[in-house]
């Protein structure tokens, strides 16, 4: 290996995901087609930057229809329901140096003033739980 390439793996920043979840399904309630034809056209010059910098892994809106599965009995009910506020529209799924980043990147969200809101989440490399039985049955073993 040579010093040169030696330099450039000191160098590299290991980037992580970072999910944008869009909630508030009825942001643009009261707005004229002018404003919402505004807005959207900023949220595409956003997305199309964002895509551009190569910061977009993944990203889709969400339809307003489903069903929800919970319960022991797997009880299936309609939901989630499009009038909820809380209503998840879409998501961008990132690629980026750290969580400031992921957080300066939804505050630029053109829909956030209409009553949007986003929630940024690092996306784990290991589900929790499975982490948690790998640590006591490490410690099991050792």
């Amino acid at each position: 290996m040579t010093d040169h390439q030696k330099g450039n793996m000191s160098t590299q920043i290991t980037k992580s995901e970072y999910l944008l979840l869009f909630r508030g399904a009825q942001w643009d309630k009261g707005l004229s087609p002018e404003d919402i034809q505004k807005i959207m056209g900023q949220w595409n010059n956003w997305f199309e930057r964002l895509t551009l910098e190569g910061k977009v892994k993944s990203a889709h809106p969400l339809e307003r229809e489903g069903k929800i599965v919970s319960g022991k009995g797997r009880t299936v009910a309609d939901g989630p329901f499009a009038e909820s506020k809380e209503a998840i529209g879409g998501y961008f799924l990132l690629l980026l140096d750290d969580f400031n980043e992921a957080l300066e990147i939804a505050k630029e969200c053109p829909a956030l003033e209409y009553g949007l809101t986003v929630e940024v989440r690092p996306v784990a490399e290991q589900c929790r739980t499975m982490q948690r039985i790998n640590e006591l049955l490490a410690h099991a073993i050792a």
